[in-house]
């Protein structure tokens, strides 16, 4: 992360360059679409694990009358 940080404009533009020479001009939207898209199925998933989890969490126990009845004899 730190990396990323301290990175100058010149190592940008190397890097952009490079990437432009592999992929190509006309490759490039196809990648970004693609990461786009990978990145916002990944939210989704986590939103929902994390929303089941808060409704697991509020959910009060189930507990079973029959077994309720048998401890207060």
């Amino acid at each position: 992360m730190l990396l990323f940080l301290s990175m100058g404009g010149m190592e940008w533009i190397v890097i952009i360059f490079a990437i432009l020479l592999l992929f190509g001009g006309r490759k490039i939207p196809e990648l970004m679409k693609g990461l786009g898209s990978g990145i916002r199925e990944f939210n989704k998933a986590k939103n929902d694990v994390t929303e089941q989890l808060r409704e697991g969490m509020n959910e009060k126990p189930k507990t079973n009358s029959k077994t309720e009845d048998k401890s207060a004899e």
